[in-house]
């Protein structure tokens, strides 16, 4: 297992930002690869299993939880479950390489702890809760139910900024991104 693997965690409310950042860091450095989380949700639009999730049963998640082969997992909503799988970011450290997250607030917070030292913990701030809820609402993904649950997390979450190792203001996203690039940049020592 390459020892010199580090974590980059990008964690924020939905609707911040981070996917979009991590996409572009990915076509940025050749030596990231993203870890790709499970989940006991459905696939939304195209996504695809083994590419975007890896989408499992709740029983099967439950199983794999008393198997202890998350690093870390949380019911994200009620009945929902969202994971890091152990041999996931092993794959990734044997192909010698940096594992990159776009993760929830409470898992990114969750693995910056378990790896001190290996992993730098980003905070994608959005411009404003209300910017963020005109995003999500933008989305048309979700039902009304759904949408009022993200906005009570998302509001919950923004506390929780203080605890990264960085936060990172997206109120412009290419201004973000060049930032994110330089983070990571002078993280994995370049």
């Amino acid at each position: 297992m390459n020892q010199n693997g580090k974590l980059i965690i990008f964690s924020a409310p939905s609707g911040a930002g981070k996917t979009t950042i991590v996409h572009h860091l990915l076509t940025k450095f050749d030596d990231l690869e993203f870890s790709i989380s499970a989940t006991t949700r459905h696939p939304r639009g195209d996504e695809q299993h083994g590419k975007d999730y890896y989408f499992i049963s709740q029983t099967e998640f439950l199983h794999r939880i008393a198997q202890k082969e998350f690093v870390e997992f949380e019911e994200v909503y009620s009945g929902t479950f969202y994971g890091t799988l152990r041999k996931e970011i092993e794959r990734i450290w044997d192909k010698g390489k940096h594992v990159i997250f776009d993760i929830d607030v409470i898992g990114g917070l969750h693995l910056k702890r378990k790896y001190d030292g290996k992993a730098l913990a980003i905070f994608v701030q959005p411009p404003s809760l209300e910017v963020l809820i005109e995003r999500l609402s933008g989305r048309g993904t979700d039902s009304e139910e759904k949408l009022l649950e993200r906005y009570a997390k998302a509001e919950k979450e923004l506390n929780y900024a203080p605890q990264f190792d960085v936060i990172l203001k997206n109120h412009d996203l290419e201004t973000a991104c060049k930032e994110a690039e330089k983070l990571v940049s002078d993280f994995i020592g370049r």
